[in-house]
């Protein structure tokens, strides 16, 4: 069954449950500051799970979009991925675990046609000293399911110590397998926290592929947790059931239910591979990949097969970032972006694929996703293929000097160590390959332990902070050179270009930032980042609001506080890559919030009148803008 038909199947059948169908959410999540991205499909209900009235009902189902930063380096084996689809659905105190098992393995047996035989759960060994239960329930519901179906299950405890018995279907585990919460175990959990036992379902791929016996985990007992490879997560019930007050752990007077299958699992099971990478979902892409490299791939361990797998994933994940809204770049959500992408284009190189391939690669995802999700095509490929033009002038220089410098270590040392590394790539030299050919930290990381050489950590880190460090000279030096002076009148149009800019965000857009200054005695000179000549309506109200703002007398508020606090408090900044831990955040009454490190009157009533005198182009894509005080 592929994957179209596994996500219409299931949205349906819920459906027939009563559950109402939402569309899935973006991948960069709505009103959420404490997370990057959609990580699970639950993160849009936590509202509703919490209390909050959905507006469909209590019974909610969908496939969301997910991506998982923290995966990117477990890529490159059959089952890891960054982007993935989640299906899931949703009880807000209305059915319950007995019609939450019964559907989910009514679906997984009857509408994907996964054989029951082959699927083993597990559930939740309790907590005495949380005083929570052991999850008989659960367990005692699951043995009544496989017997509908016509097999025997039995229970077992501990089968992570002692393996598995013969008919044993269902199996106990602590609550770092077997607990939900947003925190973790119940003892984290803080007052007011929701959570509870899950059960999760595995299919059994057989013992007769060895894989246990061919696994780092050889020797050990073979359970469905130990990660050999046999078993496959592909669904998770959670039964939020319970909730953290003063006292403890108490039973919440709401009962939720969250439910979460992972799509490429599902799709992988039901065509009974251990690679996800053979499903629909990515097969298109590695058939392409086999084009442009002209080798072939076999699901296999090889660092070949790996390059495959990493470019695939990378691909489909970069591509639908994108799509998202995410671009390439060196902060927060799009130096995710731009780290898969260069992966995947380092693992391209490996495979002798030296064309650029990004934007081709979109089409094939996006026929993938053809009448599932709508996307902005032609600017996806823009993105991509401006991103992947700009990392392929240096990829080739940037490994070649990695190369000369790992050889010239392994030369020095003459020996390989009894860890299996030959020498350290000094601090000093890695921080090169990440400032002069743009490799990401994490990149330059797994290049060295592919080729048995130690990753200096600490000493990367400290060539960052010292370039930091010359960073926040340079722009101590720009902004003294921002200024001619300090005097009082070169003051107050310094305090006049804040307004300014202020005023340009509101008239033009929160687009507009500042790309440099000039600032004498005499005049103000303001470059900005906008695409098209400002029209003399659109100045005239730029002037307007900064004289408005210099009538009302607001007395001007300098306050330090972290660059974090900062951002959250959405203050502007022309260098904030270049700024400390420490800043100064000037505030204008609810007009301006800037962060910056020069002189400013005390009070807006200082400025007399504002006037701009010219407005220009500078270069391309940025304004230049004169203006004097009166």
């Amino acid at each position: 069954m592929n994957s179209k038909e596994i996500r219409e199947k299931f949205l349906r059948y819920l459906e027939k449950q009563g559950c109402k169908i939402v569309p899935s959410g973006s991948l960069v999540p709505e009103n959420d500051p404490t997370t990057l991205f959609t990580s699970a499909g639950m993160q849009q209900m936590v509202p509703y799970l919490l209390g909050e009235k959905h507006p469909l009902g209590t019974r909610i189902a969908n496939s969301q979009k997910c991506f998982r930063a923290k995966d990117i380096k477990e890529v490159g084996d059959l089952r890891h991925n960054t982007f993935f689809e989640m299906l899931g659905d949703w009880s807000f105190n209305d059915f319950f675990k007995q019609e939450q098992l019964i559907w989910i393995f009514e679906f997984l047996t009857k509408e994907v046609g996964l054989d029951p035989k082959r699927l083993f759960v597990t559930v939740f060994r309790g907590s005495p000293e949380n005083n929570i239960p052991k999850d008989t329930e659960t367990a005692d519901i699951w043995k009544s399911l496989f017997k509908s179906a016509g097999v025997e299950a039995k229970d077992a405890d501990f089968s992570e110590k002692n393996g598995m018995g013969k008919d044993e279907k269902i199996f106990y585990y602590d609550d770092n397998k077997n607990w939900w919460s947003r925190s973790g175990s119940p003892e984290n959990m803080p007052i007011g926290e929701l959570g509870g036992p899950d059960s999760e379902i595995f299919w059994d791929f057989g013992a007769d592929l060895k894989m246990h016996e061919n696994s780092s985990w050889k020797g050990q007992p073979c359970h469905v947790n130990c990660d050999c490879g046999r078993f496959f997560e592909i669904g998770n019930n959670v039964f939020m059931q319970y909730i953290k007050e003063k006292d403890g752990i108490k039973t919440f007077s709401k009962k939720n239910v969250d439910f979460g299958g992972g799509l490429e699992r599902i799709a992988a099971a039901s065509i009974d591979s251990p690679d996800v990478f053979k499903t629909d979902l990515f097969l298109p892409i590695i058939n392409q990949v086999e084009k442009m490299s002209g080798k072939r791939y076999n699901s296999s361990a090889s660092e070949e097969d790996k390059a495959f797998r990493v470019i695939a994933d990378h691909a489909r994940a970069a591509v639908l970032l994108v799509a998202d809204g995410v671009f390439p770049s060196n902060k927060e959500r799009g130096y995710f972006a731009r780290r898969v992408i260069r992966r995947a284009l380092v693992k391209a190189q490996k495979l002798g694929i030296n064309d650029n391939f990004m934007a081709p690669m979109a089409e094939i995802v996006f026929e993938i996703f053809e009448g599932v999700y709508v996307f902005p095509k032609e600017k996806a490929a823009e993105e991509l293929e401006k991103e992947e033009t700009k990392f392929r002038k240096t990829l080739v220089e940037g490994l070649k000097k990695f190369n000369e410098l790992i050889l010239r270590e392994k030369e020095k040392s003459g020996i390989i160590k009894e860890d299996g590394f030959v020498k350290i790539l000094k601090g000093v030299e890695s921080f090169y390959l990440y400032q002069s050919f743009g490799f990401p930290k994490e990149l330059i990381q797994e290049l060295c332990e592919e080729n048995g050489i130690e990753f200096d950590e600490k000493g990367f880190n400290e060539e960052f902070l010292k370039h930091q460090e010359l960073s926040r000279t340079a722009s101590a030096g720009m902004f003294k050179g921002g200024l001619a002076d300090a005097g009082e009148q070169t003051t107050r149009l310094h305090t006049a270009a804040h307004l300014m800019l202020a005023a340009l965000r509101q008239v033009l857009g929160s687009h507009v930032m500042q790309k440099g200054s000039n600032i004498t005695a005499e005049r103000l000179r303001f470059d900005v980042a906008h695409s098209q000549k400002i029209t003399a309506e659109e100045l005239q109200k730029v002037e307007d609001l900064v004289n408005e703002q210099i009538s009302k007398k607001i007395a001007i508020e300098e306050s330090e506080m972290s660059l974090e606090e900062a951002k959250k408090q959405n203050a502007t900044g022309a260098f904030e890559n270049k700024y400390g831990d420490r800043v100064k955040v000037y505030t204008i009454g609810n007009f301006s919030k800037e962060i910056c490190g020069g002189p400013h009157i005390k009070n807006t009533g200082e400025l007399g009148k504002f006037k701009i005198i010219k407005e220009e182009s500078s270069s391309s894509g940025v304004r230049r803008i004169k203006a004097v005080l009166s």
